[in-house]
């Protein structure tokens, strides 16, 4: 039976309360899984884990970026290991390589690195952003356990173009979990947005018009952010060809500011049926 939404946002709490030690090669930290019934792990669970162990490892510095690969698909009844190492950790920057490890061998790895936030000029290029859409805009986006709101079809079945925004409000939380709950959301909707364009498929149409797995993915914090103010995704799919999509996107605050960047990688791979 599917979790209730404050069901869903609990679970994904306790997998971001990760259970670290201290061992010879650096720290290593275990975390349990959401309990979505996927056959596989969601890939942004994986992202926002990454987000956390970095966080935990240097906690006198934020993270700035991550670039994560998934070698492969991770089972969701088995806990998942991350294996942190450091290569620099000094009074400005760290630079780490953390290892997703479940019993089977490794499913994901990540580059991270992280910054003591300085002082500096601060400007930005980006396009004006929109009143945030009333109430009547909400969309359910499962697995994401909080608010969302969208004024566009994500899964029309007529060709769109391949952008998609959407707003999202997570509830009240701590400010440190800001970044793995980004990351977390991050990962939900660009390959459904580079399926616009495609006549009659949408990401529903998973396992029977197309197979998909996500490859590659990597997230910028620009600048600090908190955790519960209402946040715009803005992103767009610039290219579908040999079977993978890219995708990209801005996250940027209601007021504009623009607080995080993502893009995106994965395999989309139709079946002889489909367009």
């Amino acid at each position: 039976m599917p979790l209730a939404v404050s069901e869903l946002w609990d679970d994904l709490l306790h997998c971001l309360d990760l259970r670290g030690r201290d061992e010879e090669t650096g720290p290593v930290y275990e975390a349990g899984n959401q309990r979505l019934g996927y056959h596989r792990l969601f890939g942004g669970q994986l992202l926002a884990q990454f987000v956390r162990a970095a966080q935990l490892s240097c906690p006198d510095k934020s993270v700035k970026s991550l670039h994560a690969l998934f070698a492969r698909a991770a089972r969701p009844e088995e806990p998942v290991r991350y294996e942190v190492r450091r290569h620099h950790d000094g009074g400005s920057f760290a630079a780490l390589t953390i290892v997703a490890r479940q019993p089977k061998g490794v499913v994901a790895t990540a580059s991270v690195s992280l910054h003591v936030p300085e002082d500096g000029p601060a400007l930005q290029a980006v396009p004006a952003v929109p009143a945030l859409p009333g109430p009547e805009h909400r969309t359910d986006l499962h697995p994401i356990p909080w608010e969302t709101r969208t004024t566009a079809d994500l899964d029309t079945a007529a060709p769109e173009p391949p952008e998609f925004d959407v707003w999202m409000r997570t509830p009240a939380g701590e400010a440190d979990l800001a970044p793995a709950l980004t990351a977390y959301a991050t990962d939900l909707t660009l390959i459904g947005t580079a399926l616009r364009p495609v006549p009659e498929v949408t990401q529903h149409d998973s396992g029977t018009a197309f197979t998909s797995a996500v490859t590659s993915h990597t997230v910028w914090f620009h600048r600090p952010f908190g955790a519960h103010g209402w946040l715009l995704l803005r992103q767009h799919s610039p290219v579908l060809a040999h079977g993978r999509c890219f995708g990209r996107g801005d996250v940027l605050t209601e007021d504009g500011t623009l607080v995080a960047s993502y893009a995106q990688e994965a395999l989309l791979r139709f079946t002889s049926e489909a367009p």
